[in-house]
């Protein structure tokens, strides 16, 4: 394949785009910046439509690599390495760079009937671990992951990557006050569970209501208390036999491990 069949990429456009490094330009224009061949791709695979692809940034020794370049013929652009460097979030870029458009914000119109898994952050600041989450939460089926105040941004690079590809995967959306929005979802008839060392072993549970909420709390203090005070129910993770040599559980690793329960059993 010859990348003489694509245009580069103007300079204006290069440096529209590197701004959706700063969350108040995603919000902006809506979109966000994912990096790195396997992330793009299952971006692509993912996306409800072509329209969600905004722009595909390709170094030239890359353009191989794509799955159908000629699908998004009119929005492939190749990139001289610099160029890349300046839209890349890391050190070393990896010769893909795509422009997508966030996903709308339905506030659970996939869980409006039947049983529904859905992820609460409650000011979870490592981009890192809401990446993961939403990904584990993605892989399990979850309705929808929502994201608490203090909450790191889904669309911040560092979130993206961590997701590999998953953002499409199921709803996205922010809540000011995460207290009023599960109260809204207690209504609905979710039954809202937190995460928490003061919890209740989660083997005493054998059984769990359908429509579930599993609030993860902020990595060095968890859960707030205005959230474990509307809860329905606390739980925790039990350690093996021995004592164990650290406080507590990665913020994503718990995520796992519950999200895992709640939709195998």
């Amino acid at each position: 394949m010859t990348s003489q069949r694509y245009p580069y990429a103007a300079k204006g456009m290069i440096k529209r785009f590197a701004r959706l490094h700063q969350k108040k330009y995603r919000e902006r224009e809506g979109c966000f910046l994912a990096e790195g061949l396997r992330t793009v791709s299952e971006l692509l695979r993912q996306m409800p439509s072509v329209e969600a692809l905004v722009a595909l940034f390709v170094g030239a020794d890359q353009l191989a690599l794509i799955p159908f370049p000629e699908r998004y013929r009119e929005k492939l652009f190749l990139l001289e390495q610099e160029e890349m460097r300046r839209l890349a979030a890391t050190t070393t870029s990896q010769g893909v760079i795509g422009v997508f458009r966030m996903g709308s914000e339905d506030r659970l119109s996939r869980a409006d009937e039947g049983p529904s898994l859905v992820v609460a952050l409650d000011d979870v600041q490592d981009p890192g671990n809401v990446g993961t989450i939403i990904r584990t939460a993605a892989w399990f089926g979850a309705a929808a992951v929502i994201s608490g105040r203090g909450t790191a941004d889904c669309y911040n690079p560092k979130s993206v990557r961590s997701s590999a590809g998953s953002l499409y995967g199921l709803e996205l959306y922010s809540a000011d006050d995460l207290g009023v929005e599960l109260g809204r979802l207690q209504a609905r008839g979710f039954h809202i569970v937190t995460a928490s060392l003061q919890g209740t072993d989660i083997r005493a549970f054998k059984v769990w209501p359908p429509r579930l909420v599993l609030v993860i709390g902020n990595e060095a203090n968890g859960v707030s208390l205005p959230i474990q005070k509307i809860s329905d129910s606390m739980v925790m993770i039990p350690h093996g036999p021995a004592s164990p040599h650290v406080e507590s559980l990665n913020a994503a690793v718990s995520a796992a491990i519950l999200i895992s329960r709640f939709s195998l059993g």
